[in-house]
């Protein structure tokens, strides 16, 4: 089977998290018999746009091809707007951005399905395409569709209509997204969740190397996140809930792995909590660091009110980490309360301290729930496990198409 992959969201020199999710489920794919080629496209940036800021200067560095691990990843450039200006034709943007090379690489690599990651605009590019080339499309909903963009204007959403009304089959990353889904557009009958998953073989043991990281932190109670810092990941709420657990529990370490418009904000929040000698702030690191520091982590806490899936949780539990995440979130598909983790309030700073202060004082509970969310993970959560019910899907999508 031949796979057209179309995301934004996928590793660069610019950024080498961004999308990995999308890298990983791609790589199991190939591994289990599939021939993919990406396309991830990738803002246009002319003179003066590059000067706006580092994050533009940075996309101007990103080369026309690369190769991740094995997979072909082209980036071509589209007209893209800074803060989403005109997002609801970025479809027809990005489609004239790639639409030369698409044709190029179906030249030499006639695929037999176009696979989407996002429907704005990923999924509209790729619903251009299916119209031109006459393939099946499969669009994956991971969030930002139904939590932001439907709610942009009525032309965004209209996009959206669209993309779901075109494809062939939408999966949804998680059964919070298909309710939406299903409420704000229908097609409930083409909409299937699939979770995200995790490389098993990524995972770093606490006990298989106590690295010089692992010395460093073990006197302490340590707590990890791992996000973007923007203001609905909630890093606010868990220095609010350290600051009221300092006291009981002395030797708290909190550590904040991520970068994002927030961080002035939130280190100036540890100063006035008087936190800065329990806190520090790593930056934005590479996937095999924040493992690294996942296999150190006692827990992991994320109090997220606007969470599609949330793949870090999954592998904070592949860690054998508690975690604390929100009622309501899409992670809800594979925590249990009490069970495979903790579910705070959303923006409930009280509910997060009983969470935490619970974790902290129940140390052998704490240790036995990582446990329990760790046999789960490797069963049920893997990429392998997704990337085996993705191909089936793609297996029904095809042979429907044949019987019309």
């Amino acid at each position: 089977m031949k796979l057209l992959v179309i995301s934004h969201m996928y590793p660069s020199a610019f950024n080498e998290v961004a999308g990995i999710f999308v890298h990983q489920q791609v790589k199991e794919l190939i591994k289990q018999g599939c021939y993919v080629k990406v396309v991830s496209p990738v803002p246009w940036t002319p003179f003066p746009i590059k000067h706006l800021s580092a994050k533009w200067r940075a996309y101007a560095t990103i080369p026309k091809l690369a190769h991740w691990e094995g997979v072909d990843v082209y980036y071509p450039r589209y007209i893209s707007f800074p803060k989403s200006y005109l997002f609801e034709f970025s479809g027809h943007f990005m489609h004239r951005g790639i639409e030369g090379l698409v044709n190029n690489i179906y030249d030499r690599f006639n695929f037999d399905l176009i696979q989407a990651h996002v429907a704005l605009p990923d999924g509209f590019t790729a619903m251009l395409l299916k119209q031109k080339y006459n393939k099946p499309l499969v669009v994956t909903i991971h969030g930002q569709d139904l939590q932001q963009t439907v709610h942009k204007n009525k032309q965004c959403k209209k996009a959206l209509s669209k993309v779901f009304a075109q494809a062939d089959m939408i999966i949804a990353v998680s059964t919070k997204l298909k309710s939406i889904a299903v409420r704000e557009f229908g097609f409930s009958e083409k909409i299937t969740v699939i979770n995200n998953g995790i490389a098993a073989d990524k995972l770093i043991s606490k006990e298989a190397e106590i690295s010089e990281l692992g010395i460093k932190r073990i006197s302490y109670k340590n707590i990890l996140s791992v996000s973007n810092l923007i203001a609905s990941k909630g890093i606010d709420l868990n220095l609010k809930a350290m600051a009221q657990l300092v006291e009981k529990h002395p030797n708290l370490k909190y550590v904040i792995i991520g970068d994002g418009p927030e961080l002035n904000n939130l280190r100036a929040l540890a100063t006035d909590l008087k936190l800065n000698k329990q806190v520090e702030f790593l930056g934005r690191l590479s996937h095999e660091l924040v493992m690294e520091h996942m296999a150190v982590a006692d827990i992991f806490s994320l109090p997220s009110w606007n969470e599609g899936f949330g793949v870090v949780y999954v592998e904070a539990m592949a860690c054998g980490k508690p975690v604390i995440a929100c009622h309501g979130e899409g992670i809800k598909d594979v925590v249990t309360y009490g069970e495979t983790g903790l579910l705070a309030k959303p923006k409930n700073v009280e509910s997060l301290v009983n969470a935490l202060d619970f974790l902290l004082s129940n140390p052998e509970e704490a240790q036995a729930m990582g446990e329990r969310a760790k046999r789960l993970v490797l069963e049920s959560y893997t990429w392998e496990k997704n990337a085996e019910k993705t191909i089936k899907l793609y297996e029904e999508v095809l042979r429907d198409r044949d019987n019309k």
